[in-house]
C-alpha cells in the first residue's frame, strides 16, 4: 500500500494513459483540457454572440468531468497521497534557480516566489502570471488545442497537426527556459 504514496513510474502510468486514450478513440471522443473552455463558453450562452460557440455543448459534458477529476485528483495527490513534496531535479538546476531567486527549487513543484501567498501582493509576480496565462490561452486557441490535447490525444490519433504543435511546444519551452527565463528573472 505504501507504493501508492510514491510517484508512479512511466511503465505503470504510461500504459494507463494509453488504455484511456484507446477507449476514448473507440467511443469516438477527443480529449483535451482547453476544449472544456469552449464547452463552458457555450454553456454560458456565448453562442448568442458568436457562431463558433453555437454547438450542442451537452455532447461534451463528459469532458467537463475530466476537469473535476483532475482538480480532485491533484488535490488528493498533493495533500493526501504525498508524504514527500521535494522534487528530484538536477543539483545544477537547483543552483541556477536559487541564483534567480527561487529559493524553494527542489523542495516543491511550484515556486513560492510566484505561487506563495506573498506573491499575491507583488505586482511583478501578478503581472508574470497574468501575461503567462494570456499567452497560454492564446497559444492553446491558436494551436487548436492545448499540450495535453495535442500530445496525448492528437498524437494517439496520428494527427500531423498535433505532431507539429507538440514540436512547437517543445521548442517554445526550450527557448523560454534557456533564453527568456534568465532575462525575466
Amino acid at each position: 500500500m505504501e507504493s501508492i504514496f510514491d510517484p508512479w513510474p512511466w511503465y505503470i502510468s504510461g500504459p494507463l494513459i494509453a488504455i484511456v486514450m484507446f477507449l476514448l478513440i473507440l467511443m469516438g471522443k477527443k480529449f483535451g483540457m482547453s476544449s472544456n473552455l469552449e464547452t463552458m463558453c457555450a454553456m454560458c450562452g456565448a453562442g448568442r454572440q458568436s457562431d463558433y460557440f453555437r454547438f450542442d455543448w451537452k455532447a461534451n459534458r463528459w469532458n467537463l468531468i475530466v476537469i473535476i477529476g483532475a482538480a480532485i485528483g491533484g488535490f488528493a495527490g498533493a495533500h493526501v497521497l504525498s508524504h514527500d513534496t521535494s522534487v528530484n531535479i538536477n543539483p545544477e538546476t537547483i543552483e541556477n534557480l536559487n541564483e534567480l531567486g527561487f529559493s524553494s527549487a527542489g523542495e516543491a513543484y511550484l515556486p513560492d516566489r510566484l505561487y506563495g501567498n506573498e506573491a499575491l501582493t507583488d505586482p511583478f509576480a501578478i503581472s508574470i502570471l497574468l501575461i503567462g496565462g494570456l499567452l497560454i490561452g492564446f497559444g492553446a486557441r491558436y494551436a487548436a488545442g492545448c499540450t495535453s490535447g495535442h500530445a496525448i490525444s492528437g498524437l494517439s490519433n496520428l494527427q500531423l497537426p498535433s505532431l507539429v504543435a507538440v514540436t512547437g511546444f517543445f521548442i517554445g519551452g526550450l527557448l523560454m527556459v534557456h533564453l527568456l527565463f534568465p532575462l525575466i528573472f
